[in-house]
């Protein structure tokens, strides 16, 4: 490890928190003259110190480590391009709408990778008053579900939580052109693009998934 590096990264963490030595050092329990060797490059934290330092500082232990955060480019603003994580262990989901790193559970996150199936579920969209409702064909049984469904646009998401033994149909404010996200706990990701809806409610099946436009019956 390249202590000199270190040593400025940690003060350059520690500054941007508002956090004195002494601050540090009394959450560490040691002493503001061994925070000051830190920085100054005179050697590193112990091994047993590094998670609790990370933790106080906000910051990845391994790129502390390494003396170097590694920054995104800044976010294009651009929410089509939003990235859905769920974390195996808590089901926890989140979304990122540029590159990220995420941890939950003690591990890394990657995003999902939505799937083109032809046998994901089909879907009914209707609009009632200014609401379009998506009716799910899925089963929503404790082994077999639907964790969440998603409404894309260009400027915003909607996120609809969904859990087991639940009726699966979502209530989505009404805007067109957009793309609907599915989470299944077992086969993943799929979207669908969705169109104007018609005054009729539309089926929209699998072979619409993903890169296919929905054709409107």
């Amino acid at each position: 490890m390249d202590c000199t590096k270190i040593g400025r990264l940690i003060a350059q963490l520690r500054k941007e928190k508002g956090l004195t030595q002494q601050n540090v050092a009394q959450a560490l329990h040691i002493s503001n003259k061994t925070v000051s060797k830190w920085e100054c490059g005179l050697g590193c934290p112990d091994i047993s110190l590094w998670a609790n330092l990370s933790a106080i500082l906000d910051a990845d232990i391994s790129q502390m480590m390494e003396g170097e955060i590694s920054r995104n480019r800044p976010d294009s603003g651009n929410i089509a391009k939003i990235r859905f994580i769920v974390c195996p262990i808590c089901k926890n989901i989140l979304a990122s709408t540029g590159p990220s790193s995420i941890f939950c559970c003690g591990r890394r996150l990657e995003p999902l990778v939505p799937t083109m199936d032809e046998n994901a579920p089909c879907v009914t969209a209707e609009n009632i008053d200014i609401d379009t409702f998506f009716t799910i064909d899925h089963e929503m049984t404790k082994c077999h579900f639907i964790l969440f469904a998603a409404y894309v646009t260009s400027d915003r998401f909607f996120l609809n939580r969904m859990y087991p033994e639940q009726d699966p149909t979502v209530r989505i404010p009404q805007i067109p052109n957009g793309q609907l996200y599915l989470y299944c706990n077992k086969h993943g990701l799929v979207v669908y693009k969705i169109p104007k809806i018609p005054e009729t409610p539309v089926k929209i099946n699998g072979t619409n998934c993903w890169s296919a436009q929905i054709a409107v019956r």
